[in-house]
């Protein structure tokens, strides 16, 4: 009798030791809060819950981190670097060329026609997370990987065959930002920024006729009801998206969980660099484009490219120089590794 009640005894102060043991661990768990401005339908969203899952994994369940998609948390984009500085959320997805306002050199880093060849983009890469990482430590935000963008065909989307420079003479053509403005306007070419989400209107109603778009996704957003031809220009520079931690929140974390959260990050970041290029998957997308009625003219020929991507280097320097030395600075070196 007396064997069976130390035996009940034993275990009954192991099941408490263990409880106390969970108990603290719970105790010592931290939560973090993820600002994403990216809608959970994209594919950049699986990858940063990938790596929210890791970080528990990894860190024996002591750290998590609660991931708030397409700005729910009613966060600005363009606050986000003082939102970080602050304390105010623990973590953000960045992307350089948001901060115009508070880091403006930041979207100098990397440009629309800084690549011809989709492989150039991998080689870049270090050169361009350093910048990101060096920029980012300046508003006490600290990185720990990010999500490589894929790299997408680009093309010119048109009403009317287009498949040079020359025909796209007296066209008007839709952009995404003030860089392309500039670099189509030094090849007397009329473009403008218009929104994604304004872009088919524009095409159906004649303000545009063309739109300057990542051909991979052109029918995610219809363009082959308003477009009939598309003509393939030069690989997406991808700028990547960068997962950055406040340092107040990193500095709540112990040893084991800034481990855990700096592993995750990078194998998130090696995972996505090499689904980055993907010939197999354009190809498919463009056979999926001809499917649906888009004809496939010839891309644009090696003379119009280097005269686009001559026209937008200098368009980037401009914008470089225009943020201050810093920008210069990015300009200088990206393009240097680029040229090397």
């Amino acid at each position: 009798m007396q064997k069976n009640h130390f035996n009940i005894l034993a275990r009954t102060v192991t099941l408490l030791g263990l409880m106390a043991t969970m108990a603290a661990a719970q105790a010592d768990a931290v939560t973090l809060t993820f600002h994403s401005g990216l809608a959970q339908s994209r594919p950049e969203a699986e990858h940063i819950e990938h790596f929210a899952s890791l970080v528990e994994e990894k860190s024996g369940g002591e750290l998590k981190i609660d991931i708030y998609h397409a700005g729910a948390l009613g966060l600005k984009e363009a606050d986000i670097l003082r939102t970080l500085q602050r304390g105010m959320v623990d973590m953000a997805l960045l992307y350089g060329e948001y901060y115009t306002r508070d880091a403006p050199a930041l979207a100098s880093v990397y440009a629309q026609g800084a690549i011809t060849e989709a492989e150039q983009h991998l080689d870049i890469l270090p050169v361009i997370k350093d910048m990101y990482d060096e920029g980012f430590a300046k508003w006490g935000i600290h990185t720990v990987g990010g999500v490589v963008a894929p790299i997408f065909d680009v093309g010119l989307h048109c009403k009317e065959p287009v498949d040079s420079l020359e025909d796209l003479q007296g066209k008007k053509v839709r952009v995404w930002s003030r860089h392309l403005v500039e670099t189509f306007d030094a090849l007397d070419i009329v473009a403008q920024v218009i929104p994604q989400n304004d872009m088919y209107m524009a095409l159906q109603t004649g303000v545009v006729d063309c739109a300057y778009y990542l051909s991979t996704v052109a029918k995610t957003v219809s363009l082959q009801e308003v477009t009939q031809y598309e003509s393939y220009l030069h690989p997406w520079a991808a700028a990547p998206w960068i997962f950055g931690i406040s340092e107040r929140a990193l500095g709540r974390l112990n040893d084991n969980q800034r481990q855990a959260l700096e592993e995750a990050g990078q194998e998130t970041w090696v995972m996505t660099r090499e689904l980055a290029v993907d010939p197999e998957r354009e190809d498919l997308a463009r056979q999926e484009r001809e499917d649906l009625g888009i004809t496939i003219l010839p891309p644009f020929s090696d003379a119009d490219v280097e005269t686009f991507v001559t026209a937008a280097w200098s368009a980037w320097q401009r914008m470089a120089e225009n943020s201050g030395d810093e920008g210069v600075y990015y300009y200088e070196t990206v393009t240097q590794a680029l040229t090397e």
